[in-house]
């Protein structure tokens, strides 16, 4: 093989992030090339694909008999294999186009406590991969973040997603502690659609319930009130009806998941080494991931642990930038990767 023929299999290498709520796909030359949501669309007797990323999520509630859009990942980790193939394999052809024999290397973050079974289904999805590395997301976002992760320094990072929320104290480019909840973005919309249902007796779906959390969700107090009209099913009647919601009850219906999370934040901090805790101090922790941009989050978590909080310059990519960066760094990746 020439040398240009070499270069051009090893441009072909991706970085992934499966999320529950997205997936994101980095090519080493282009950046990220895929940016869609984690939603298949398939034909119910054939399970022929009918649409993946955007155009399936618009199918969410809205499909026919024969079509069904599902989700295959729940709580950061494959709920349907299958589908969860298919999607995966519809994006990395999107990417590569014609080019049907490349077998790209692939760095796919995953959730810091993700059992063997899970990595697994993960590693096995890439069938068209010649190689899979799996790495903890928290490691991913703190590089794709910008942290120094080489250096003898504490570094804490939260990245909050759709189905796990990841708290990983970092130094000298390892994981000294790290901490997985299964609560995040997602347990957000069900307890917004809870809430609906309980006191506004309006039955709502995952869609609008995002759109809520999105507008009026928030984490502490905010400085004026929001109010939201709200559209779904009224259940008494069984008929379209409207609902005003404000942002003060939909930060009660968010306070368990909001709870959990600062206090995993404090168990990692009460398993940070003294040296390294005299670094996070100083230094803060960062936020990254969608979850990340819950109005005051970051106030909140400043109330309850001290400590100074930033949100990373794009949360939302922060995992996916850091694993393209990793291809290009194969001495850390082996040492960083989990198989």
């Amino acid at each position: 093989m020439t040398t240009s023929s070499l270069l051009s299999v090893f441009s072909s290498d991706l970085a992934i992030d499966l999320g529950t709520a997205n997936t994101l796909v980095f090519e080493r030359k282009r950046g990220i090339v895929v940016n869609e949501p984690s939603v298949v669309a398939l034909r119910s007797e054939s399970g022929a694909v009918e649409a993946v990323g955007i155009e399936a999520k618009q199918m969410l509630g809205r499909t026919p008999e024969h079509i069904t859009a599902v989700k295959p990942m729940k709580d950061g980790a494959i709920a349907d294999f299958e589908a969860a193939t298919r999607m995966l394999n519809h994006f990395i052809q999107k990417v590569h186009g014609c080019k049907r024999l490349v077998r790209p290397r692939v760095v796919i973050g995953v959730a810091s406590e993700i059992t063997p079974v899970e990595r697994r289904a993960v590693a096995d999805v890439c069938a068209r991969a010649s190689h899979v590395h799996l790495v903890p997301q928290p490691f991913l976002a703190a590089v794709g973040a910008g942290l120094p992760i080489a250096e003898p320094i504490g570094n804490l990072i939260v990245d909050i997603g759709g189905g796990t929320t990841d708290v990983a104290v970092i130094s000298l480019a390892g994981i000294v502690y790290s901490h997985s909840v299964r609560i995040a973005g997602n347990a957000m919309d069900e307890k917004i659609i809870d809430h609906c249902k309980h006191k506004h007796n309006l039955l709502i779906g995952e869609r609008t319930a995002e759109a809520i959390k999105i507008q009026i969700g928030s984490a502490f107090p905010l400085a004026n009130e929001i109010r939201m009209e709200v559209r779904g099913r009224d259940l008494a009647r069984g008929v379209p009806g409207t609902a005003i919601i404000t942002d003060s009850e939909i930060r009660g219906a968010l306070s368990t998941c909001v709870t959990a999370i600062v206090e995993a934040i404090k168990t990692a901090l009460e398993h940070t080494p003294p040296e390294l805790s005299a670094d996070i101090s100083d230094r803060g922790l960062i936020l990254t991931g969608g979850g990340a941009m819950l109005k005051n989050l970051d106030t909140r978590i400043r109330k309850e642990t001290g400590l100074s909080v930033s949100i990373a310059a794009d949360p939302l990519t922060s995992v996916v930038v850091g694993a393209g960066r990793m291809l290009n760094d194969v001495g850390l990746l082996r040492r960083v990767s989990m198989n």
